[in-house]
């Protein structure tokens, strides 16, 4: 039976609905037909010859990669180009490379990590091939869950081995020698018997015919000349020029710009809107009621948002008596004697706990925005019955599918994706996207950029759920937990993203992703139990980098240092026993007791955390400095992370670092707070984040092993909080349970 991940099953499976029973009827040979390669080579409209899916060559020697993954800062244009690069021998600082998000949905783009829970290379038997079919009927193309390096490390490697393959067997024929006669070097084949080399411009016509090589044979990591090496990124130069084109930069003939007002409370709707000051504004075309807000189109965004603000609009409906203390009451009832789903158990953990002292706590964390540096923004053009939309997507296919609920398709329908400044699960959603086409269809002919204001962002997201977790423990003789339970409280984001976004609800009180980072941890507790209680709340959430990890890893780490102090155990050497099973993460955390100088008797501040996610291992030490009581420095982080095979050295460390400056920001400022079934805060006074003054020396160290990869763009985020918060301990002896530190007058001194 084929297994499906539930962010999968939804993403996937509600989509294929019909298409998967048609497909069934059809038979076996009907999805045999579905090519999940992408390896044949074909000459394309546009001039260029494609040897595969990834790789397109022009007659003038232009290499270009088509990579399917969003570049949003995480490096994925150039990590996945490298893995291509290795086996085709080429340099990515050639000035004839480049790389380009493709625009064609192609089966072989589905990320199958997302999907399925495995990497391409682990799957076998019929129920992965046949749940890899299912997803490539419609494939989900998205970029989140840390999976791009996971989901590519070997189609992209066989796709590089592949087009060689056929350009040496193009090269062979050219000359009338053996395939054997011939090797790839620099972009060129080279003969081995007379030197006489053939770029791979000059090949690529005849190399797009030729069949290829479906075991190619892949190079030793002994071989390698770039992956695990450190490579420049292949985006920074543009950006650095102000040449990159985000999202909120396209720019088209004709353009018009748009902005909303939107309903400020959750579940509100438009009433009644009096247009007629705005529509007095210069530049201002037209006022369109989307239903839960109102659009103003304009000549530019300044005439849109001026306009914008004089619209006299009247919203309805709503839980205008909703608050964050009505939040906060829910999930803790939740927790006390809501529904329970049992994720994860092991022993009598009841009796155990009634065995000796029982160690309780409880933790609460506050609901987050996402905040990208890139305002909420997409361009749409509805012309001739056909769609087209510009925007800074991490799941493009999404926002054709949402397009396609608004408006008529009948000549198709292509979502460019640009780069992205700052996803972080904010813009898998497909909200802007829909309000766009909506606001071009009444503008047909015309692109029309629609562009959020930052306030209409903050109040306007889709949020990390807050959480509440209740921990109870009892320590054997020596100190160590012989059971312990976990019982949470929050919202399900997978229920609601399926809600917003798909023809069928998944999640609730079944949605690992609630607990993940909490079950099937490495600690291993003799007796254990994993709870959730769901609670369904007006607040939208959706995935937040690092998404449940953020909140399990603040739980289960600072419960792990109270239960180490109530041991008398060094906290560090407390972990190191409970992994001490584990023979690569106690090298991790010896590796990091070192590094971070934590048996130093220097006098410095220092706590600890460790945590596992998106099959990866991190562990940091925070050593941080108190002015007084309440004046908080974080002096220094210390990162070791384990992510299996390494393919570019400086993405890691920059994820890393990248992560814990970003759960600095939510640790010390991050809460969204409700009064009236609204958001109070509304820009970055009132929803701050870190400065460079405020951030921390920050050392990254990677371990090196032949691990099979894991992700680096989320796994940085989950360890930071509880880090922090066991040095304030350490500190001052304050045991911080809930978020942020500024309600508990703490602030960067």
């Amino acid at each position: 039976m084929v297994k499906l991940s539930r962010r999968g099953f939804m993403i996937g499976g509600a989509v294929v609905g019909g298409t998967l029973a048609a497909g069934m009827a059809i038979g076996v040979g009907f999805l045999s037909g579905v090519d999940t390669d992408g390896l044949e080579g074909m000459k394309r409209e546009d001039g260029t010859l494609a040897m595969n899916a990834w790789v397109r060559i022009t007659p003038a020697g232009e290499i270009i990669f088509a990579i399917p993954r969003t570049e949003m800062g995480q490096g994925v244009f150039t990590s996945l180009p490298m893995l291509i690069a290795e086996e085709l021998e080429v340099s990515l600082d050639a000035p004839n490379v480049k790389v380009i998000h493709p625009t064609e949905n192609l089966p072989v783009y589905t990320n199958y990590v997302l999907a399925l829970r495995k990497r391409p290379e682990e799957m076998g038997g019929v129920g992965d091939w046949l749940g890899k079919k299912i997803f490539s009927l419609v494939p989900y193309i998205g970029t989140g869950g840390s999976t791009s390096v996971v989901d590519a490390y070997t189609p992209l490697r066989r796709a590089g081995a592949a087009a060689r393959s056929m350009l040496i067997e193009a090269a062979a024929q050219t000359w009338g020698v053996a395939p054997s006669g011939c090797y790839a070097e620099d972009g060129q084949i080279v003969n081995r018997a007379s030197g006489a080399r053939l770029g791979y411009g000059e090949l690529a016509e005849l190399a797009a015919t030729m069949k290829p090589d479906l075991k190619a044979p892949l190079k030793a990591r002994k071989d390698f000349k770039l992956v695990g090496t450190p490579q420049a990124r292949i985006d920074i130069p543009a950006k650095t020029r102000g040449e990159a084109a985000f999202g909120v930069d396209v720019v088209l003939p004709d353009m018009l710009y748009a902005t909303v007002v939107q309903s400020p409370v959750f579940g509100g709707s438009v009433a009644a809107v009096d247009e007629t000051v705005a529509m007095a504004v210069k530049g201002v075309h037209k006022v369109v009621n989307l239903g839960n807000a109102v659009g103003v189109i304009a000549d530019s965004y300044y005439y849109a948002k001026r306009a914008a603000d004089l619209l006299t609009v009247t919203f309805k409906g709503g839980d205008t008596g909703f608050s964050s203390r009505d939040a906060s009451a829910a999930l803790n009832m939740a927790v006390d004697a809501g529904e329970t789903y049992v994720f994860e158990e092991h022993g009598d953990v009841d009796a155990v706990l009634g065995e000796g002292d029982l160690i309780e706590a409880r933790y609460e964390t506050p609901y987050l925005a996402h905040a990208c540096m890139e305002p909420m923004a997409c361009t749409a053009l509805y012309k001739d019955g056909k769609a087209e939309l510009w925007a800074s997507s991490q799941a493009p296919l999404t926002m054709e599918w949402a397009a396609n609920r608004h408006v008529d398709t009948p000549n198709g329908i292509v979502c460019h994706t640009m780069l992205t400044g700052g996803g972080f699960g904010r813009k898998v959603e497909i909200d802007v996207g829909s309000q766009a086409i909506q606001l071009a269809a009444a503008m047909p002919g015309r692109p029309v950029k629609l562009i959020w204001s930052r306030e209409e962002d903050i109040q306007h997201d889709m949020y990390r759920p807050a959480a509440v977790a209740r921990m109870r423990a009892t320590l054997g003789a020596d100190g160590s937990p012989k059971a312990v339970d976990y019982k949470l409280g929050i919202q399900s984001v997978m229920l609601d993203f399926s809600r917003r976004n798909m023809p069928m609800e998944d999640g609730g009180i079944t949605d690992q992703g609630s607990v993940e980072g909490a079950v099937h941890h490495p600690y291993g507790f003799k007796a254990r139990r994993i709870a959730n209680s769901t609670v369904e709340l007006p607040v939208p959430v959706g995935n937040w980098r690092s998404v449940g990890h953020s909140n399990n890893a603040f739980f289960m780490e600072s419960f792990v240092d109270e239960l180490a102090h109530a041991a008398g155990v060094d906290p560090f050497t407390y972990r190191e026993q409970l992994l001490a099973h584990d023979a690569r993460l106690s090298a991790m955390m010896a590796r990091l007791r070192e590094a971070s100088g934590w048996d130093n008797k220097d006098g410095k501040v220092r706590g600890v955390a460790f945590h596992p996610s998106f099959r990866s291992f991190v562990a940091q030490v925070a050593e941080i400095s108190l002015d007084g009581q309440k004046g908080l420095r974080v002096d220094r982080v210390t990162c070791v992370v384990d992510c299996g095979v390494t393919v570019n050295p400086d993405t890691i460390r920059a994820q890393m670092e990248g992560g814990i400056i970003f759960a600095l920001s939510a640790a010390m400022h991050g809460e969204i707070t409700i009064e009236g079934g609204r958001v109070v805060q509304d820009n970055f006074p009132s929803y701050d984040m870190v400065r460079m003054y405020d951030a921390p020396e920050i050392d990254v160290l990677i371990m090196e092993n032949e691990e099979a990869p894991g992700g680096v763009g989320e796994p940085g985020v989950p360890p930071l909080f509880p880090a922090l918060t066991n040095a304030i301990y350490a500190a001052n002896g304050e045991r911080i349970r809930t978020l942020p530190l500024k309600k508990h007058g703490y602030w960067f001194a």
